[in-house]
């Protein structure tokens, strides 16, 4: 159950304990709940400081986004799929496995030679009427097409990965899933900040609390152009997911050629929809958060050891139909970089096949709020369908 908050507009509706939100997020929520065009407020139990707006929060305003607390990471989210094999399937060998997977999708600032054939990636049709659109996004990306082609199908660094995962107890115990975790890579970042810049210089936005709540009114062309590129640019991390999904199932398959796979389950969690709630047409901006409607299937990862969920939504108008996209981070990153090892990273990470060297120490799992505490404080807004921990976990 949540708590509100009192705001200077509307309540803020927090599945957080409103004592464990550090400062400079409270700080955040407050300055969103006194947003004019705000309409509602939630906010989710991974809670945490972020630009502009905390991460995990739902934002729903009227006539109006703020581009800066979509993030620049537009459409950034999670892909899963359960394979039909047991752990007893997987070859002893998962280091072999991992550089394979490697060997299929670039990581880090690395991208493809050559654009990744889109008959590799059966199911998503309609590549030629989205790359016509191309185009149409703002003239300061027009260079970037060749770039953004040949990052479809790359994961990216930071908190993006790419996991095998075994499922936790019950009848279904041992049984292998792939999950991952990557965005619109540097395209999405590329339009996400000239339109921050634009929004900023607009004339409404200049008494602000905070810069980074700039926003775009409906009706003006600046809205119109944002929303073009936002939509084409949440579509590219979707196919984006797709294609690495593609890649990591066809290097599981070179390992075990038996192997079939169920349906995907994908899902955004930086990104904009058009939703209506208490009889008003609302822009609901998830950033870090997922929609959880009524039987709508979604992911909340953990950190890199530590495991993640299969939810089920519960359909909560109360949080927008919204929950948790993770685990959420306790600390920052420098601070990570400060209080642990890569020693430490072995020890939190034993019995996963993965990075355990300084440069991924600020993904430790110590450095994350517990899932599984994050997972019972929205018992409200999902049901847990499949609790799934990693064996094998790749990082940029």
């Amino acid at each position: 159950m949540h708590t509100l908050i009192l705001g200077e507009r509307v309540p803020i509706r927090a599945w957080a304990d409103p004592a464990e939100i550090e400062p400079q997020a409270m700080a955040q929520l407050r300055n969103v709940a006194n947003l004019p065009w705000l309409h509602g407020l939630a906010v989710m139990p991974d809670v945490h400081f972020g630009k502009g707006a905390t991460v995990g929060s739902v934002i729903a305003m009227r006539d109006a986004v703020s581009p800066a607390a979509v993030g620049v990471d537009i459409g950034c989210g999670m892909t899963a799929v359960r394979t039909s094999l047991f752990d007893h399937d997987l070859p002893d060998d998962l280091g072999a496995l991992r550089s394979r997977i490697e060997a299929e999708v670039p990581v880090g600032f690395a991208r493809h030679d050559e654009p990744v054939n889109p008959a590799r990636v059966p199911g998503t049709g309609g590549w030629e009427a989205f790359w016509s659109r191309f185009d149409q996004l703002h003239d300061g990306v027009r260079d970037l097409r060749s770039r953004a082609a040949r990052q479809i199908g790359t994961l990216g660094g930071g908190n993006h990965f790419i996991e095998v995962c075994l499922e936790q107890g019950g009848p279904e115990s041992g049984r292998v899933w792939l999950m991952l975790h990557s965005g619109s890579r540097n395209i999405g970042k590329e339009l996400a900040e000239r339109h921050v810049r634009i929004a900023r210089s607009l004339s409404h936005n200049r008494n602000l609390v905070d810069t980074d709540l700039a926003v775009f009114l409906a009706g003006t062309p600046e809205m119109a152009a944002y929303r073009r590129d936002l939509y084409w640019a949440q579509e590219y991390a979707l196919r984006n997911r797709a294609t690495m999904m593609a890649l990591v199932k066809g290097a599981l398959r070179a390992t075990v050629p038996a192997v079939r796979f169920d349906p995907e389950i994908s899902c955004h969690h930086n990104y904009v929809a058009e939703e209506r709630y208490d009889g008003v047409d609302v822009l609901v901006t998830r950033k870090g958060a997922i929609r959880a409607g009524s039987g709508e299937l979604g992911i909340i990862p953990g950190s890199m050891g530590t495991g993640s969920y299969i939810v089920r939504g519960l359909g909560n108008r109360e949080s927008f139909q919204s929950a948790s996209h993770g685990a959420g981070r306790r600390m920052s990153r420098n601070r990570a970089k400060r209080l642990f090892s890569a020693a430490d990273l072995a020890a939190q990470t034993e019995g996963v096949e993965c990075r355990k060297d300084a440069g991924v120490v600020d993904e430790i799992p110590a450095a994350y709020k517990d899932v599984d505490e994050v997972v019972k404080a929205q018992q409200d807004l999902v049901a847990v369908v499949a609790h799934l921990k990693q064996v094998i976990c790749v990082k940029g």
